[in-house]
């Protein structure tokens, strides 16, 4: 799956859970979780919302 540079309020979000935003790209954003990969490594994670 390919993902998107996170933007201003993504990478708010991306912070609060002690993630660099400039390291991560958004492969899907729902109101109820959000599904990130690293960059580099190719690692996806689940971040719930709410």
């Amino acid at each position: 799956m390919r993902g998107t540079k996170p933007t201003k309020r993504q990478k708010i979000f991306l912070k609060e859970h002690r993630l660099n935003g400039d390291n991560w790209l958004i492969c899907k954003d729902t109101p109820v979780e959000m599904l990130i990969k690293h960059r580099t490594s190719g690692k996806e994670r689940i971040l719930k919302k709410g």
